[in-house]
């Protein structure tokens, strides 16, 4: 398959860029692998034969083309920054929680479930949404165990 959509014409001092991030080998293992990429497509190179030397997919070798042609170079080579989820709690919020994990269950159960801290967490107004796997994230992360 020719890459006619997305074509990768570097200029020379975008190569001289590319090789010097592969050659130094001080950056990220996935900014050199496509620093590799759009140097192999700039050649001429066909996706399936970057795919057999590079061993990525061919889809990552798409991808990589449509984001130089789109947003350049510097966008090509580094991740996009990730969105906060806002699923983050608050060291208050945390504190609360773990002193409801570790406080007598409801009536009528043996233990917490992540379920019921959930709507406890939600009842109290401690948080205004929460999930059962934040929950048991948080737990996780601070050793403590609905089962002890």
């Amino acid at each position: 398959m020719l890459n006619e959509k997305h074509t990768v014409r570097l200029i020379e001092e975008e190569r001289k860029k590319l090789i010097a991030i592969v050659s130094k080998g001080q950056n990220k293992a996935v900014v050199i692998q496509r620093a590799h990429i759009l140097l192999k497509v700039d050649e001429g190179k066909t996706d399936a034969e970057i795919s057999q030397l590079l061993y990525v997919s061919e889809q990552t070798i798409r991808r990589v083309r449509l984001r130089f042609a789109e947003e350049g170079l510097q966008s090509a080579l580094e991740d996009k920054p990730h969105v906060s989820t806002g699923t983050e709690m608050k060291e208050e919020q945390e504190a609360r929680l773990i002193a409801l994990a570790c406080s007598e269950p409801p009536a009528g159960r043996v233990r917490w479930t992540l379920e019921l801290l959930v709507r406890q967490m939600l009842k109290d107004g401690i948080v205004t949404h929460v999930s059962p796997e934040t929950v048991r994230l948080l737990l996780k992360k601070t050793n403590s165990s609905l089962g002890r």
